[in-house]
């Protein structure tokens, strides 16, 4: 027997509702923002997906977002 949380009814007041996404973060060229191993940066270029382009000084990442080791500034 196989089951798919796709295809449950949750009913309003069940404590296990489910958990909605988290919205992905827009950057827009020129944003700072910090990162947990790199630093602080400024977003150079926008990515196919949710990725951006970030220059940190001594290089340029590409960071898929959302990431949780990133922080708008």
């Amino acid at each position: 027997m196989t089951s798919s949380t796709a295809n449950r009814r949750v009913l309003p007041s069940s404590p296990f509702q489910p958990v909605a996404p988290e919205p992905v973060e827009q950057f827009a060229v020129n944003d700072l923002l910090t990162h947990d191993r790199h630093g602080v940066g400024r977003v150079i270029g926008l990515g196919t997906g949710n990725k951006v382009h970030v220059d940190f000084g001594g290089g340029v990442q590409t960071i898929t977002l959302p990431n949780a080791k990133v922080t708008r500034l």
